[in-house]
């Protein structure tokens, strides 16, 4: 038992695994996955929303900050950024549509008397390769030997 769980294992603890099992098989996203699973995945994909990474190199790097306590979040290790690239490319969307909409109805089964919605628009991201112009970076007016070796946090 974990006595002191970082904020994002306690999140990860509210996902019911063998539902999100139940769609892995549904929608055949558990084949020619090796070593980086479905789970592995979401967790990543999570990862990313909540730390609100820019780059897949953001993301890596910051599953890799968590070294021993991967465990607590359901991975081996953290993803190379190759294969995330890989597993965004090639795994259902549907799956994680699905995914989606049956954890929003936890909290309107916890609270069935309140109104769940949410106050701004909800946008999606999908795995396409979006491209980062460093031209309209100040970073790089401000730093130019630097510009490609380092790319800015918040444009």
């Amino acid at each position: 038992m974990v006595r002191c769980a970082s904020l994002f294992s306690q999140l990860m603890g509210l996902f019911y695994r063998r539902r999100f099992h139940e769609l892995v098989v549904k929608y055949r996203a558990g084949r020619y996955a090796k070593e980086f699973n479905s789970w592995d995945h979401f967790v990543a994909v999570l990862f990313c929303q909540l730390a609100r990474a820019k780059s897949q190199r953001e993301i890596c790097w910051g599953l890799a900050c968590f070294m021993g306590n991967m465990k607590h979040l359901g991975i081996r290790k953290g993803p190379n950024k190759s294969t995330l690239s890989y597993a965004n490319a090639h795994r259902p969307w549907q799956m994680f549509r699905d995914w989606f909409y049956e954890t929003l109805q936890l909290p309107r089964q916890a609270a069935p008397q309140s109104r769940f919605r949410f106050k701004n628009n909800l946008l999606s991201v999908d795995s396409t390769t979006l491209c980062l112009c460093l031209s309209l970076s100040v970073f790089r007016i401000i730093h130019p030997p630097f510009s490609k070796r380092f790319t800015p946090l918040a444009l």
